[in-house]
């Protein structure tokens, strides 16, 4: 009684209401539609001009009649006003902006040619078309202006023994012919990769270019990698790496990133390393060769002096803290900056004096940023938004000259704008509004944070949404985020998006349970070998403790969504839970513990889960929380849906669910995507995606 009364106390004192971006309604406001969540504009890749009066960002449209996306640049005064295209090219898009360190010129990707290529435009010349400033026959995924603005940094996809970035062959040898075959031989490492067959001999490798006075690249090139021999794998890191993964030295004369051996072994590593590469033809070095995890985000301090990245300390463990360390080139110091700081970083970046870091790390519900002193170690939680406003989710952060902050800012309720704060201490002010006016149209959402006594009295957060001004009962969806070492925080998503969901005349409520991210490692620790046990007391808690706290919640009506992970748990429900919910919607979800161990791909992961060892080593840890296991408990209706491209929990897993259904007579049904992965991404896919849930959920729910 004792820990229930202090349940319901944290229940009460935690119930905050969460002021969404851009939720202000005019009067004949309709509820936000699928077709709203497809065609808002998407915003990011902010960056500022170095004598800091302009900044240009991309953003992407969509067409509502044919759903085609295009992606634009947009420049914006920082002082604010009206947004405007530049650099436009006919029936193409740009992406990437970044300004040359002189600010004359404006460097951007564009398939234009047909191949993706680095573009500029000189903004010397008022009136000047862009030009096309490479020409290489790989098509360049990403690049990095050099300090000095004499070199850029670019890679794509290539053959490991291509002297520059394209060549005549792409170097995959998993083809031999004559036929269509793919071979694979002993010690291959990865066969496939997420949503992509492996192309061995073919990687993601970096050079350094030489710019020549037009601005354009001027000459063959120095691969970052080195002669082979010594490494070959792919930078950025595959399947989800980016130029976060890269930079420049401080002089330009040199190049950091992060790249993993290709080996046997990949599929059981986390071990990618940062890597020094002199750019004298040279061989690159592993400066991170001592530590078996993961080491990512080299971030050098402007002034040459520190080198800053993130690194974890299990091998094999892929949601490990993220701790900032910092060497000292100087006495060759090396410490973990943040090893008293209970969180893992997402972002890092320098002050342009170089006295302090700006990160961002998930801190409960919000993703703030945070200002790291290199001195001491000691860390700022920064407050940037309005007040009245969550942080929410704050990323794409650029440090300023002037000691203030360039960033992206979105939450549950409105997707990614520009914001920038115009000096320390001063909120920050929306440069961006690009779906300001879409968003007025629609009716707004009430959102509210509770936290309850979970899992061994844990202290466990969880979410309300709901149509704002609700006056009756309303079904309740239960979301269960993936990872499982994630979080359903207060950001936006463009694939379970809870004001979509809530529009449609839903509660919608999600928990954070054990093994979420955003509440200290531990926390997120606690689900390794426990996959069907605290995760599922919380949950089942935490709906518990919704419908007490909001009697608008029809605790008779309710059902269970979730995708990965949150998949898994639909699965376990259904053996589990049987007669809680009217139905379930289950998205790439693990079905069999077994199947599931010898089918992935990144072994790492699910062995980790699972105590480190493989299935036919320890096959009572695969069955302690196997779905199928307990599916003639089974009876609550099951929509399943899976993709043929999903290499991380194959589609057949999805199919033994459905068989599983339908041999029981349990009223299911089946939507499978031939051309989408483990996220389904594109438009009218996801236009179907959500009219086959939305239609599924009113089946049940609308009785």
């Amino acid at each position: 009684m004792k820990r229930q009364a202090i349940a319901l106390l944290a229940l009460s004192s935690a119930l905050v209401a969460v002021p969404a971006l851009a939720q202000s309604a005019t009067p004949a406001a309709r509820p936000m539609s699928i077709e709203d969540l497809l065609t808002l504009k998407r915003v990011g890749a902010p960056v500022a001009s170095p004598d800091g009066k302009w900044v240009i960002y991309q953003q992407t449209d969509t067409d509502p009649q044919s759903y085609k996306r295009t992606t634009g640049l947009w420049r914006i005064a920082a002082k604010g006003g009206t947004a405007e295209r530049i650099a436009d090219l006919t029936d193409a898009s740009e992406s990437d902006p970044a300004f040359s360190p002189d600010g004359r010129k404006l460097y951007f990707l564009s398939a234009k040619s047909g191949s993706s290529q680095i573009w500029l435009l000189d903004l010397a010349s008022p009136g000047a078309a862009p030009v096309q400033a490479s020409s290489f026959k790989a098509d360049v995924s990403g690049f990095k202006l050099s300090p000095d603005g004499t070199k850029i940094m670019a890679w794509g996809d290539v053959a490991r023994d291509c002297p520059t970035l394209g060549c005549d062959s792409d170097g995959d040898t998993t083809k031999p012919g004559p036929g269509t075959g793919r071979h694979y031989k002993d010690g291959a490492g990865f066969v496939r990769h997420w949503d992509a067959w492996e192309t061995h001999g073919n990687y993601s490798r970096g050079f350094a270019f030489a710019l020549g006075a037009d601005g354009k690249v001027a000459d063959k090139g120095i691969s970052l990698d080195g002669p082979a021999g010594v490494l070959t794998g792919d930078t950025p890191t595959k399947p989800h790496g980016g130029g976060e993964e890269l930079a420049w030295t401080a002089d330009s004369k040199g190049a950091w990133f992060i790249a993993r051996q290709a080996d046997r072994n990949e599929p059981l590593s986390t071990n990618t390393d940062l890597w020094h590469a002199p750019l004298d033809g040279g061989t690159p070095h592993n400066i991170t060769e001592a530590n078996k995890a993961t080491d990512t985000l080299p971030t050098p301090s402007p002034d040459g002096k520190w080198l800053a990245y993130a690194a974890m300390a299990r091998p094999g463990y892929e949601s490990d803290r993220l701790a900032v360390r910092l060497v000292n080139f100087a006495t060759r110091e090396e410490k973990t900056l943040t090893a008293d700081w209970d969180r893992s970083v997402a972002s890092l970046a320098w002050t342009p004096d170089s006295k302090y870091l700006i990160a961002t790390a998930q801190d409960v519900m919000d993703t703030p940023a945070f200002r790291i002193d290199p001195a001491t170690g000691k860390v700022e939680r920064l407050r940037l938004m309005p007040k009245g406003m969550s942080e929410g989710h704050i990323a794409n952060v650029v440090p300023l000259k002037n000691g203030g902050l360039l960033f992206t800012r979105d939450g549950v309720g409105s997707p990614a704008e520009v914001w920038i704060a115009d000096r320390p201490g001063k909120p920050a002010r929306q440069l961006s509004r690009a779906n300001e006016g879409q968003l007025a149209a629609l009716a707004p959402i009430e959102s509210r944070r509770y936290s309850f006594a979970g899992a061994d009295g844990a202290t466990v957060w969880g979410q309300i949404h709901k149509p704002a001004g609700t006056t009756g009962k309303l079904p309740v969806l239960l979301f269960i985020h993936g990872g499982p070492q994630g979080s359903y925080n207060d950001s936006w998503s463009w694939r379970w998006n809870p004001r979509v969901f809530a529009s449609q005349g839903y509660a919608v409520v999600s928990v954070d349970f054990h093994g979420s991210t955003g509440y200290g490692q531990a926390f997120t620790d606690a689900i390794n070998r426990d996959w069907g046990g605290k995760p599922l007391v919380d949950l089942q808690k935490g709906l518990e403790a919704a419908l007490k706290l909001d009697s608008a919640l029809d605790g008779e009506k309710t059902c269970a969504l979730g995708a990965s992970y949150g998949g898994y748990m639909t699965n376990w429900i259904a053996g589990q839970w049987p007669d809680r919910f009217r139905c379930l919607v289950q998205h790439d979800g693990v079905f069999d513990a077994r199947a599931m161990a010898y089918e992935t791909e990144e072994l790492w992961f699910d062995e980790w889960e699972h105590g480190g060892k493989p299935y036919f080593e320890a096959p009572e840890e695969y069955e302690k929380w196997n779905p199928v296991n307990h599916v003639a408990k089974w009876k609550t209706p099951m929509l399943v849906i899976t993709s043929e491209k999903d290499f991380r929990i194959p589609y057949t897993q999805g199919l033994a669910s459905f068989a599983a259904l339908q041999r029981r007579g349990i009223p299911s049904e089946l939507l499978i995507f031939p051309d989408e992965n483990h996220w389904v991404l594109k438009p009218k896919n996801s236009k179907q995606w959500h009219q086959t849930v939305f239609a599924w959920l009113d089946r049940w729910l609308r009785k």
